[in-house]
């Protein structure tokens, strides 16, 4: 069975830094490609960033140097940092799989697991 679980949401300033994590106790993440997405009510789910089971890494074009996905292969634990944070990042974070290895085409419609989600706000 594979669960998700994203943490480490929370209310920050213009400016300042958050790490997400996602991690599983019944699935080995390294397995996998494990994705980032968010949502702003009313919105479509935005691509932030996917990490493949070799390592390789994606960026939505919105966060692009300002996010970095990493993995710890023995906390079993995909990070999402956050730096430079600005107020159209708040949103919900969800950490989602497709089961594949690869990121290439990493479309949320082709994920179907996905954690709980986690609020980020980032506000003066």
């Amino acid at each position: 069975q594979v669960q998700l679980d994203d943490s480490g949401g929370g209310l920050v300033q213009p400016g300042e830094s958050l790490r997400l994590s996602c991690t599983s106790s019944t699935f080995p993440l390294d397995n996998y490609n494990i994705a980032w997405f968010r949502h702003v009510p009313g919105n479509e789910r935005e691509r932030v960033s996917c990490m493949s089971s070799g390592g390789m890494t994606n960026y939505g074009d919105s966060v692009k140097g300002r996010f970095t996905i990493t993995r710890d292969n023995d906390k079993n634990t995909v990070y999402l940092q956050m730096d430079s944070l600005k107020p159209e990042d708040t949103a919900v974070y969800y950490c989602a799989t497709d089961l594949r290895r690869t990121c290439k085409g990493w479309e949320e419609r082709r994920f179907d697991y996905w954690g709980q989600g986690t609020q980020v706000t980032v506000s003066s």
